[in-house]
C-alpha cells in the first residue's frame, strides 16, 4: 500500500535534473524549494537551462513561483563576480541584482548625501524583460557583465 502512495505522490510531481541528478517535485514550485530539494549550497547559484544561443536562466533563491516542465535541466555553480560599468568606470561586483542605493554607492563612494540631493540612475544591457531603463529609489535590476549604468548626482540647492 505504501508503494501506491508514494506511486501516486509521484504522479503529481515532475522530474526535473540538478546537476544531471533526477529529482522529483511538485510544479509549481518555487527557487528555494529548489535549492532545498537539490542541496545547493551556500555560495552557489541555480540555473535553468535554456535553449538556443541564450544564456542560462538565473533561478533567485526565493519564494516566487516557477512552473517546471517535465525532464527540464539545472544546473548550480559557484556565485560569479560581474564587471559592469557606471559612470564610465569598469566596476566588479559580486551581487547580480543591485539596488538603486547600491549603483549610487559604486557612482559616489564618498559623497555624502543631503536633502537636496537627487539621484538619476539609468541603465542599458541589464537582463530581461528590462533590459533598458530608469532605476528609483527602492527598485533593482538583474545585471550581468556588460550591464553599464549612469548615475547623476543633482544639488537642489
Amino acid at each position: 500500500m505504501s508503494e501506491n502512495l508514494t506511486e501516486n505522490a509521484r504522479n503529481d510531481e515532475i522530474r526535473v535534473h540538478i546537476d544531471q541528478t533526477p529529482y522529483h517535485s511538485p510544479s509549481p514550485t518555487t527557487g528555494a524549494a529548489l535549492y532545498a530539494l537539490a542541496h545547493i549550497h551556500e555560495g552557489h547559484e541555480l540555473f535553468r537551462e535554456v535553449t538556443g544561443d541564450h544564456e542560462d536562466e538565473f533561478v533567485p533563491n526565493n519564494g516566487n513561483e516557477i512552473r517546471l516542465k517535465q525532464d527540464e535541466h539545472f544546473h548550480s555553480a559557484k556565485d560569479r563576480k560581474f564587471k559592469i560599468i557606471v559612470n564610465l568606470e569598469e566596476k566588479v561586483v559580486d551581487k547580480r541584482v543591485l539596488t538603486f542605493r547600491g549603483v549610487v554607492k559604486l557612482a559616489y563612494p564618498h559623497v555624502q548625501d543631503g536633502p537636496d540631493v537627487i539621484y538619476t540612475v539609468t541603465f542599458k544591457k541589464a537582463v530581461g524583460p528590462e533590459r533598458e531603463g530608469t532605476l528609483d529609489e527602492g527598485q533593482s535590476v538583474e545585471i550581468k557583465n556588460g550591464t553599464i549604468f549612469n548615475v547623476r548626482r543633482t544639488d537642489r540647492s
